[in-house]
C-alpha cells in the first residue's frame, strides 16, 4: 500500500462508526459511508415473502412466521427497487478486494441474484445451507423448505479478494470445503426470546457467520450489516478480532443485538491465528464442533494420559509449541506415529473428569438428527 492509499485508508477508518449499530434506513446510512472503507458486506435483507394470512399446525396453534412490516413490499417492482438502491450503496463502500456475501429464501434470492449481477458484481460460489432441522410443512402441500441459498461475489471477474482456503480445508478435517453447508436453524439458548417469544423471526445461527466470516476477512478487518436484526454478524465479528458495523431499523432488535454483543467474548489472539498449511473426514468435521460452540477456541485438548497439551484454534487446527495441524496430523506428529485417529486420542476436560472430543462429535450428531 503506497502513501496516498495509506493516508485514505487512515482518513476512511477514522470516518467509520466502527462497533456501533446505526438507527434508521439501510440506504441512507450507508450514503454517509466513505467509499471502498469496508472489507466484507454481509446483507440478510427482506424476503419479501407474501404471505396470505396466518399459518397454523396441525394442533391448531399458530406459527410464529415473518409477518413484521420490515418484510412486506407493495409490489415486486417496489421490492427490486429497494434492493437495486443498497447493493448500489454497497458496492460503492466495499473496498476493490472486498466481497459481498447475500442471504435469502427461494421467495427473494432470485431476484436478488439478477440484482447483483447487473450491478456488476461477479458471483464466486452460491452457497446451499441446508437446515438439519427446518420447520416442517404443516400443509403438506409442498416440499419441506430446508435450505437457503447464499450468494458470494466479487467487484468484478478480475478482482482480487480474500478467501482463507487452508482455514476452511483445516476446518473440514483437509478435505477441500463444498459449497453445501448443513447446520440447525438457530435455537436453544442462542435463540433470543423475550417473554417466551422469539426476538426475531429469522435469527440466523453463529456457526453459519462462523464460517463466512473465517473464510473471507482476516483480523482487523471490517464486516458491514446492513440489516443486523440481533447482531449475529457483530457477535461473531467481536469473537473473531474483526471490527463491524451494523445498521437496523427496529429498537427491539437493537436492544437485543447490543446486549448480546456486550455478552460476547473475544478469543484470545493466538487462538486466533489460522493453519496456513494443508487429511479422512468422519461423519461430522471437527471444525463443526467448533462453529456449534460444543467447544470453544483456546480450550486445551490433552491425550488420556496427560502426555501431551493442544490449544484449539479458530478454524479447528491445534497448536502444540511450534507445532501445529489437524487432530489427526498433530496427534500423530507428537507420537512420532505414521498416522492417527484424533477423535479419540484427544481428550477434553469437563467436570466428570477426561472425555475424548468423539464425545462431542455424538453429542453434535443425536443434536442435529432430524
Amino acid at each position: 500500500m503506497g502513501v496516498i492509499e495509506r493516508i485514505r485508508h487512515n482518513v476512511a477508518a477514522v470516518e467509520l462508526p466502527l462497533d456501533r449499530i446505526l438507527k434508521g434506513d439501510c440506504v441512507e446510512h450507508m450514503r454517509g459511508l466513505p467509499d471502498k472503507s469496508v472489507d466484507m458486506i454481509f446483507a440478510d435483507p427482506p424476503y419479501n415473502l407474501q404471505l396470505g394470512g396466518d399459518l397454523f399446525r396441525p394442533d391448531g396453534s399458530q406459527v410464529d412466521a415473518v409477518d413484521d412490516d420490515w418484510d412486506k413490499f407493495d409490489t415486486f417492482a417496489a421490492y427490486d427497487r429497494f434492493t437495486r438502491d443498497w447493493l448500489t450503496e454497497a458496492r460503492r463502500i466495499l473496498k476493490d478486494n472486498g466481497t459481498l456475501w447475500v442471504i435469502g429464501s427461494y421467495h427473494n434470492i432470485f431476484r436478488v441474484g439478477t440484482a447483483v449481477q447487473d450491478a456488476g458484481y461477479w458471483i464466486l460460489n452460491d452457497i446451499i445451507w441446508r437446515k438439519s432441522n427446518p420447520m416442517p410443512n404443516f400443509k403438506g402441500t409442498r416440499f419441506t423448505n430446508a435450505h437457503e441459498t447464499l450468494i458470494w461475489a466479487s467487484k468484478g471477474e478480475k478482482a482480487r479478494y480474500t478467501f482463507n482456503y487452508r482455514a476452511m480445508k483445516t476446518l473440514n478435517d483437509e478435505l477441500q470445503m463444498r459449497s453445501d453447508w448443513e447446520f440447525p436453524i438457530c435455537g436453544g439458548q442462542e435463540r433470543l426470546k423475550k417473554g417466551g417469544t422469539k426476538v426475531h423471526p429469522t435469527q440466523k445461527p453463529e456457526a453459519l457467520l462462523y464460517r463466512i466470516l473465517l473464510a473471507c476477512t482476516k483480523p482487523g478487518d471490517v464486516v458491514l450489516d446492513p440489516f443486523f436484526g440481533t447482531g449475529t454478524t457483530g457477535a461473531v465479528a467481536k469473537r473473531l478480532g474483526r471490527r463491524w458495523i451494523g445498521i437496523d431499523r427496529e429498537g427491539l432488535y437493537i436492544e437485543a443485538a447490543q446486549e448480546r454483543i456486550a455478552a460476547a467474548l473475544p478469543l484470545d489472539e493466538s487462538a486466533v491465528v489460522t493453519m496456513q498449511s494443508p487429511r479422512a473426514q468422519p461423519k461430522v468435521a471437527f471444525g463443526l464442533l467448533i462453529e456449534n460452540g460444543l467447544l470453544k477456541p483456546g480450550t486445551v485438548l490433552t491425550d488420556a494420559r496427560r502426555r501431551w497439551r493442544a490449544t484449539v484454534r479458530v478454524d479447528g487446527s491445534l497448536e502444540a509449541g511450534t507445532e501445529s495441524g489437524s487432530i489427526h496430523k498433530l496427534g500423530a506428529a507428537l507420537q512420532g506415529a505414521p498416522s492417527c485417529n484424533g477423535w479419540t486420542f484427544w481428550h477434553y476436560e469437563d467436570a466428570n473428569g477426561l472425555k475424548p472430543i468423539d464425545a462431542l462429535r455424538q453429542t453434535y450428531l443425536l443434536a442435529t438428527q432430524p
